[in-house]
């Protein structure tokens, strides 16, 4: 018995999904204006903000910085999750897809498409996960 694997032609591309969130990334963090628009918003949590001592930025700065994907902690292939270490304190970063004019109440129905997809981008530490 052979199976032949259809193409999906109404499942988003990954590879484009990460290519949007790694541009939306690196603009929101390292001022790196993409090729395309890209809409989106960046958070920090509080106890981020209140670190002090220049830490909240080199968390922004890794962020945008982290190129580390592997199938472990990105298994749809999206680039929207990542851990990177500041002083030995881990910092998690996360990218949720929501549709642009929903109020971030709605997934993005159509998330490899930028002109319906609004990106949020949330830093914390990991221990206030």
């Amino acid at each position: 018995m052979s199976v032949t694997v259809q193409p999906q032609p109404d499942r988003p591309d990954p590879t484009v999904i990460a290519a949007q969130n790694d541009a939306f990334r690196k603009l929101a963090c390292l001022g790196v204006p993409p090729a395309q628009p890209i809409q989106g918003r960046m958070h920090v949590t509080r106890s981020l903000m209140e670190a002090g001592d220049g830490f909240m930025a080199e968390a922004v700065k890794a962020t945008g910085e982290f190129a580390t994907f592997e199938p472990e902690n990105d298994p749809e292939g999206w680039h929207d999750f990542g851990a990177v270490e500041i002083r030995g304190e881990t910092v998690f970063w996360k990218i949720d897809l929501y549709e642009a004019d929903s109020d971030f109440r709605y997934g993005a129905e159509i998330p490899d498409n930028p002109a319906t997809t609004m990106r949020v981008l949330t830093i914390m530490l990991a221990r206030d996960w």
